[in-house]
């Protein structure tokens, strides 16, 4: 003998209009047989049809989302809100099921807005971005001076053996990269030079404008960007490496400074090793230069050497190092700055290291643009 199944619906036709009685057991488990029943009634009952839900014995989150979906939310709630013998429990059931999938259905899509005020809006974050990083870095340049003021007078605490490491890595690793790029670049600005100089016969003058050019900009500016480059990116990563081993929390553990023991190694390093570097690119670049006068121009070496001792000022050489401290005080805290912001994950190491990268050479150029219109306001 085959059991029947039980129903769950009963549409009264004997009153006018018909009505519709919900009743049993509207859980999950009768899912299927729900499904089937309501389906059946497809086409015999509409919107004007009244619903009565007081019978319903058990009801669960399956069912009512059944029922708002065959009835409709808003409809499902205003079915409850009129069925005096539903426990408040189950209207509330049914009332929160309407609500949740009237939002899924209809929910508020933003208005599509004009490619201007993306631009407006996309300009304005990136300068807020700007200026939060300008403030960040102004706070950790701070920090970094005042445990520098705290350690100069306390030799115990200077790290000499990490100093004298890192003036390695930094400035001796550096010189053969560095004098090979200034040499070339003295080459190309010698033959610029000489192509445009010859035109009026002062072919001569080549020899000035290798001299002041990389006196005053090219071997300190060459200089700065490539550690730009090499070593702030290395600062980065190391000092971001630590930071996502949870290296820098064991150094706060054991009562040392970060700062005192990560940073200012590395900043002083590099205030040594840049402008020592930065003559070494002069001279490489003076030379390149040289060689292309002697052997493009047939200019001698003791006529370069006549001219160059002549026209070219101490002053020059003095300008172009006093940026070098400037240069290698900003690379140094950029790079040291964006490691600590390395959050726990290589993703953002690799993150970081390119925008100290990017910082350290945009400071670079800026500062150095600054101080090519101050000294030439001052007429040094």
């Amino acid at each position: 003998m085959t059991a029947t199944a039980p129903t769950f619906t009963e549409l009264d036709t004997a009153l006018t209009p018909p009505r519709l009685r919900i009743f049993g057991e509207w859980t999950l488990p009768h899912y299927a047989l729900l499904e089937h029943e309501l389906e059946q009634l497809r086409g015999r009952v509409d919107a004007q049809t009244p619903v009565d839900l007081d019978g319903i014995a058990r009801l669960d989150t399956a069912g009512a989302a059944l029922l708002a979906e065959w009835l409709g939310a808003a409809r499902l709630r205003d079915i409850a809100a009129d069925s005096p013998q539903l426990s408040p429990a189950r209207r509330a059931l049914l009332e929160t099921i309407g609500t949740a999938l009237d939002a899924y259905r209809h929910s508020a899509r933003p208005k599509p807005r004009s490619g201007l005020l993306l631009l407006l809006e996309r300009i304005g974050r990136a300068v807020e971005s700007i200026l939060r990083q300008a403030l960040l870095l102004l706070g950790f340049i701070g920090l970094t001076l005042e445990t520098l003021a705290r350690s100069v007078f306390r030799p115990r605490r200077w790290r000499v053996t990490s100093l004298v490491a890192h003036v390695e890595q930094i400035g001796l690793d550096a010189v053969p990269i560095v004098s090979l790029l200034s040499f070339l670049v003295g080459a190309v600005v010698a033959f610029l030079g000489a192509t445009v100089l010859a035109d009026f016969g002062a072919s001569i003058y080549t020899v000035d404008l290798i001299a002041i050019s990389f006196l005053r900009e090219f071997g300190v500016l060459l200089t700065a960007i490539m550690l730009a480059g090499r070593t702030a990116s290395a600062f980065t990563a190391q000092i971001g490496s630590m930071k996502s081993r949870e290296e820098i929390d064991a150094i706060r553990m054991l009562g040392l400074d970060p700062v005192e023991l990560l940073v200012l190694p590395r900043v002083l390093a590099l205030l040594i090793s840049l402008p020592l570097l930065s003559f070494i690119a002069m001279l490489a670049g003076i030379l390149g230069g040289a060689l292309v006068c002697v052997f493009a121009l047939d200019i001698t070496p003791a006529m370069f050497l006549s001219v160059f001792h002549t026209d070219t000022d101490l002053r020059h050489l003095l300008v172009g190092l006093s940026k070098a401290p400037a240069f290698a005080f900003l690379i140094a805290v950029i790079g040291c700055l964006e490691g600590f912001k390395v959050s726990g994950s290589a993703q953002s190491v690799g993150e970081h290291t390119t925008s100290s990268v990017v910082q350290s050479i945009f400071v670079v150029i800026l500062i150095d643009a600054l101080a090519a219109l101050f000294f030439m306001e001052m007429g040094w």
